[in-house]
C-alpha cells in the first residue's frame, strides 16, 4: 500500500505542476492561482516573491511561455527542465516545485541570467 500511495502522490504532484504550466502558456492566470498555496514562495535569479497573489501578479505581467523538455518527480516535488521565453529569448531554466496538499507551496528557478542582462 506504501508504493501505491508513493505513486499517487507522485502522479499528483506531476499533474498540478503541467497543469500550472499549461494554464501560465494560455494565460489563465485565475486557473493557475487556484493551483498555488496562498502563502507560496517564490525565488528565482532575480529575486524572490512570499504569496501567491504577489506570483500571479508578476507572471500577468511577464506573460512567460514554457516549454518543457524533462520532467522529474518525486513524492510531491517536481523538477521540470524547460525553455522559458523571456524578451523575445529563449532561455534554459530548471524549476523545482514542492507541493502541499496538491498546491504548488514554493518554487524555485535557475538559469543564465546573462543575455537578459545585455
Amino acid at each position: 500500500m506504501k508504493n501505491e500511495n508513493h505513486l499517487v502522490s507522485i502522479h499528483n504532484a506531476k499533474a498540478v505542476v503541467l497543469k500550472f504550466i499549461q494554464a501560465l502558456n494560455e494565460e489563465d492566470f485565475q486557473l493557475a492561482r487556484t493551483l498555488l498555496a496562498e502563502d507560496m514562495h517564490f525565488k528565482g535569479v532575480m529575486g524572490e516573491r512570499d504569496g501567491a497573489d504577489v506570483y500571479i501578479a508578476d507572471m500577468k505581467k511577464m506573460k512567460l511561455k514554457y516549454d518543457i523538455h524533462k520532467v522529474f518527480a518525486d513524492s510531491n516535488e517536481v523538477c521540470l527542465w524547460y525553455n522559458i521565453q523571456m524578451q523575445d529569448q529563449h532561455i534554459l531554466s530548471s524549476g523545482w516545485y514542492k507541493l502541499e496538499e496538491e498546491k504548488i507551496k514554493s518554487l524555485q528557478v535557475i538559469f543564465d541570467p546573462r543575455p537578459l542582462l545585455t
